[in-house]
């Protein structure tokens, strides 16, 4: 596969009228930011950089803290996420059975820095922080299947099983 473009790469455009509403759902709500950004992404699939000024406004707040929280919070995308999305543990027990190795395996081979994409748009690879599978490590998830004792073999296997 190949290697993810740059962070410039063109990402789809999502009209302020398609936001707005999203925003303006949640607006009478106590702490109403994190609901908005979820309605966002899963609307979109990734919260749009166009986002960001409607919702500083909407909430007043500086564009520095909105882009903060997304940040802060890895299950929210800046860039829209592959067909595929494969998570790999990197919580303490997953770490002491090879999981940084394993990452860096999946990664070399399909040609991505972390949190990258393949330009095919065919797969993302995340970092995640325990999926509940400690005494099955190291684990993963692909689109939203659990992967105990996760090996190279074993995702490639699962990728190319995945549709």
């Amino acid at each position: 596969m190949t290697s993810q473009p740059s962070i410039a790469r063109d990402l789809p455009q999502v009209a302020e009228a398609e936001i707005r509403p999203l925003i303006d759902r949640h607006l009478s709500a106590e702490g109403p930011l994190l609901p908005m950004l979820h309605e966002i992404q899963a609307a979109f699939g990734f919260v749009p950089a166009n986002a960001v000024p409607l919702l500083a406004e909407a909430l007043n707040l500086t564009r520095a803290e909105v882009t903060g929280v997304i940040s802060f919070y890895h299950d929210f995308r800046k860039a829209p996420a592959g067909r595929h999305v494969l998570k790999i543990c990197r919580a303490e027990a997953c770490q002491s059975m090879g999981a940084e190795a394993l990452t860096a395996r999946m990664l070399s081979l399909l040609g991505l820095e972390d949190h990258g994409t393949t330009a095919d748009s065919r797969v993302t690879v995340e970092a995640v922080y325990c999926l509940g599978l400690c005494a099955c490590a190291p684990a993963a998830m692909l689109d939203g299947q659990l992967i105990g004792r996760a090996s190279v073999e074993g995702l490639e296997k699962a990728l190319e099983g995945a549709a």
